[in-house]
């Protein structure tokens, strides 16, 4: 019975995470208070004419020293309803990134409003864990980590299971055991605890996204 209590309450955590990643996901796309949509961050590096890995390499350095400021923290107050409760410094880490992640995606060709893209989004939010979700969802992988590689596999059961090890991954990677709280899941996605933003954190979902998006997928100058 314990054991079937944990997989429920398991189920529960995974749907509020999605939830919040959806959210996080439809807000971006159009902006909010302060920030340009996708489409408006990807273009104002993508303006200068350079190779879009080195745009992409430019969006990357800029996001990890703009985002998590206490600025930016305060301005989500009564931004907009979320799903679920979830603390401020949580929610500004994930727009900020899933913005990062999108405008990257956005830069490298790809519609917003495709499932596949999404669940990719999401999948660059666990940075290095990303390729061990996808080989665990199926997907057989390569020397390199591309749309291209890992459109084919992805059917619409593919991406429930993948969406689902994403919630799994991004609310239990700070704990050994159990489900935590989506309330306490600060640590797990960018690292912010007290509105100081974890850089090297978001650097590295950002390489992801880039090899996910770009980087295969565009040739180097």
């Amino acid at each position: 019975m314990s054991n079937m209590s944990n997989e429920i309450n398991e189920e529960k955590e995974v749907s509020k995470m999605l939830k919040v990643l959806n959210w996080a996901y439809n807000t971006v796309e159009t902006g909010f208070t302060g920030f340009d949509s996708v489409e408006g961050l990807a273009k104002s590096y993508g303006n200068n004419g350079e190779n879009p890995i080195d745009q992409v390499n430019s969006l990357i350095r800029w996001q990890n020293t703009k985002a998590g400021t206490s600025g930016f923290i305060a301005g989500l107050g009564g931004l907009i309803t979320m799903p679920v409760t979830i603390p401020a410094n949580f929610a500004s880490v994930l727009l900020i990134q899933i913005r990062m992640i999108a405008a990257i995606a956005y830069i490298g060709g790809y519609d917003l409003k495709d499932d596949q893209v999404k669940t990719l989004v999401y999948v660059s939010l666990c940075g290095s864990a990303a390729k061990e979700i996808l080989k665990n969802a199926g997907i057989q992988l390569g020397t390199k980590l591309t749309v291209s590689m890992i459109q084919k596999y992805l059917t619409a059961e593919i991406l429930k299971q993948i969406n689902k090890a994403v919630g799994f991954r991004l609310i239990t990677k700070a704990g050994s055991t159990g489900v935590i709280n989506v309330g306490k899941a600060v640590p797990l996605i960018g690292g912010l605890i007290g509105g100081s933003f974890d850089l090297f954190t978001t650097n590295i979902i950002g390489n992801t996204a880039r090899d996910i998006f770009i980087v295969g997928n565009h040739s180097i100058k």
